[in-house]
């Protein structure tokens, strides 16, 4: 009899991974699984919305442009309002990130050909988003 181990099954950090371009989001998934992370994909804003509402992230990925030019922006302003409060960021492939958003510096930009700074950016959100949660845990505890 095989024994899978707990924290094989159960520790993995959830990511949602929003890409309207087929390759790009089987890519990054992959690269995202192989690097030990437990990802769900959408191909759509309305899709990842969706996902929002019914599960938890420790990170939200949004392609900036998919189904129009401000969409990956709708998913993060979304993912936002969220009472769990994951961790959020952009990526893009365009060149010209300089028309990008920039209001809030937890708006990342991420370019995914840097596979080791992908996953590098990645694994600090999640464990800034798990420092803050915990922040938060510890006032209210005190409250």
């Amino acid at each position: 009899m095989t024994h899978t181990p707990r924290s094989a099954t159960y520790d993995l950090a959830r990511v949602l991974l929003v890409d309207d371009d087929p390759t790009s989001r089987l890519t990054l998934q992959t690269v995202l699984e192989a690097g030990g992370y437990n990802v769900d994909a959408a191909a759509s804003a309305a899709e990842a919305v969706g996902k929002l509402d019914t599960g938890e992230y420790e990170l939200v990925l949004s392609d900036l442009q998919m189904e129009c030019p401000d969409s990956g922006l709708k998913v993060i302003a979304h993912a936002r309002m969220m009472d769990y409060k994951p961790a959020t960021a952009l990526v893009t492939t365009y060149q010209n990130h300089k028309a990008a958003p920039t209001r809030r510096q937890s708006s990342l930009l991420i370019k995914p050909e840097d596979i080791p700074g992908l996953l590098s950016k990645v694994a600090d959100l999640i464990s800034e988003r798990a420092t803050r949660r915990l922040e938060r845990e510890l006032r209210l505890a005190h409250v």
